[in-house]
């Protein structure tokens, strides 16, 4: 409570229902503000541990998040083997240590410069939730009579003038000497530096992909883009990286979301080179990276760019008629009638959105892994989610964060019904703050991606997975109403319906209740094979599930293990 009243005065402050929500939203408004920072505070014990899944999920996708905890008073605190002496005590500092860049508590007062280098860490490469925990008789102690010199950020780490320069002659080397070379971009490349340098970047004349984190870095309408390549990414793009000669990752890491469990086949007839911050990244064995550059993607993609890149126009023009030969909606996706397909939703939301709406398509589920193959995002907009830890529930507690950091723009909420069950509460903070975002629930009846898996590989023995088998789900309508927010079932028309359409143009939620079909398929994806040793082993991401026709198959592998 003593840290509630200091804050109060000074910053803006704003009540969340849960404390998971609380630590999702400061991610995403910390992701779309471009300037001011948010951070959230719990209380000792519970809040602690119900903000650790949004720390959990702030670590692996490696972004700002400083959470300050209560604790019980420094005499107070738990000692000589025993579980707890104060209430609701429980040791924050160690749950919080496997996922922040600090874990620290404050058991006396800290000066200000102690306190800033520990906020500050957070901000500095690799990026990471900050944890600091300020035990009840610190919060109340009178303030420090000395202060030591400010803290700095002297702990970032930058490269020096002669390593970047030796970073971009290699890469111009290599360009040089390569006929398919493909530019991919990462979330390593911020948003700001890929604004400044769209011009340059669509008059390349060479393919450029992107990883699912990194979608907003280049429009989708350049005519040099060329899809998201992963697991669960784009047919075209996927192919397209797998006959390339020369692969450029700039501010990609490279983990097994975005190269596939059978990462010995990823970019195998290519030259890989990874320009990566983080040393362990470089280090850590898969895929195989001929030209390994530990340096900031930031400083290294200007001057790349700014160099003479060669044109390689009848290599771009074959990517884009593979792009052109394999349509985001797959022609064997089968949508039971009555129902709304998810991929047309995500190709009809896409034209009807402005240049600088933000999508927030859930982290997990349907309602995400369609968005990473069919959104076309487009001119400015932002694209957020945490798919490294996957956790259902995130969307619209990061969806109200996007919201406050960004008032005047449009939020594209896009959530499954299970997800959107674990941190419903939160629709109380949109309706009590007329937040901007449009909610649109995938209602599939339940866990989607369950319920598949138990069908394809279980029998059919289904558990836990839709209304039938011991799941509940609200009245969504008499839900909104609940709160107060207005309610839509989406119109048999879609996006056409001029008057739906309209209202997505005015200020305030709006809750849409889109029907999927529970059994709906989602093609293309990765799928596994048994050995003839008996094992499982997934496909690699070139060998998306189904086959295509053998004449487009032909067009569209070319230079396939050439």
């Amino acid at each position: 409570m003593h840290l509630l009243d200091s804050v109060r005065s000074r910053m803006t402050c704003v009540p969340v229902v849960h404390e998971v929500a609380a630590g999702i939203a400061a991610e995403y408004f910390n992701e779309t503000a471009s300037k001011a920072k948010a951070f959230a505070l719990v209380t000792a014990g519970p809040g602690l541990t119900n903000i650790i899944t949004a720390m959990a999920g702030a670590w692996l996708e490696h972004r700002d998040l400083l959470v300050i905890g209560g604790q019980v008073k420094s005499t107070d605190l738990a000692t000589s083997g025993l579980r707890q002496r104060g209430i609701q005590e429980i040791v924050g500092t160690r749950i919080a240590h496997p996922v922040t860049k600090l874990s620290v508590q404050f058991t006396t007062p800290a000066n200000e410069s102690e306190f800033k280098s520990a906020v500050q860490l957070g901000s500095t490469p690799r990026k990471g939730p900050i944890f600091i925990e300020v035990c009840l008789d610190v919060q109340g102690a009178p303030p420090l009579t000395a202060e030591l010199n400010p803290a700095t950020s002297s702990s970032r780490q930058g490269r020096s003038d002669s390593d970047v320069e030796a970073a971009v002659k290699r890469i111009q080397e290599l360009l040089q000497a390569s006929q398919r070379p493909v530019l991919a971009l990462g979330a390593g490349v911020h948003r700001q530096l890929s604004r400044q340098l769209a011009p340059d970047l669509e008059a390349l004349e060479l393919p450029i992909v992107t990883t699912w984190h990194g979608a907003d870095r280049i429009s989708s309408r350049s005519p040099n883009y060329c899809g998201r390549f992963e697991t669960w990414g784009q047919r075209a793009a996927n192919l397209i990286i797998n006959q390339a000669d020369a692969v450029f990752f700039f501010g990609a890491r490279l983990g097994l979301q975005e190269t596939g469990f059978n990462w010995e086949e990823f970019a195998k007839s290519a030259r890989v080179v990874q320009v990566e911050i983080d040393e362990a990244e470089l280090s850590k064995g898969h895929p195989h990276v001929d030209v390994k550059i530990c340096g900031d993607a930031n400083h290294i993609l200007p001057k790349v760019i700014e160099s003479d890149i060669p044109k390689f126009e009848p290599w771009l023009k074959y990517c884009r008629d593979i792009c052109d030969l394999l349509p985001l909606n797959d022609s064997l996706n089968e949508t039971a009638e009555g129902f709304v397909s998810p991929y047309d939703f995500y190709l009809d939301l896409s034209q009807v959105s402005g240049c600088e709406d933000i999508w927030i398509p859930s982290s997990s589920g349907g309602a995400n892994s369609v968005a990473i193959q069919a959104l076309r995002q487009w001119g400015n907009q932002l694209v957020i989610c945490d798919n490294g830890l996957a956790s259902m529930g995130y969307g619209l507690s990061g969806a109200i964060g996007a919201a406050f950091s960004a008032h005047d723009k449009r939020i594209w909420l896009i959530e499954g019904d299970g997800g959107f069950a674990q941190n419903l509460q939160e629709l109380a903070t949109v309706a009590v703050n007329n937040l901007n975002i449009k909610l649109f629930i995938f209602a599939n009846n339940g866990y989607g991606s369950i319920r598949t898996t138990q069908r394809n590989y279980f029998g059919g023995a289904y558990l836990g997975c839709d209304t039938n088998t011991g799941l509940g789900f609200p009245n969504w309508k008499l839900l909104a109403d609940a709160y107060g927010i207005a309610y839509r079932q989406f119109p048999e028309s879609g996006f056409s319906d001029e008057e739906f359409t309209n209202t997505l143009l005015q200020h305030g939620p709006i809750f849409v209740e889109v029907p999927i079909d529970p059994n709906q398929t989602y093609w293309p994806k990765i799928t596994s094979f048994v050995t003839p040793e008996g094992s499982m082993k997934s496909n690699p991401l070139y060998d998306m599930t189904p086959k295509l026709p053998h004449h487009i198959h032909k067009q569209v592998t070319r230079y396939l293990n050439s």
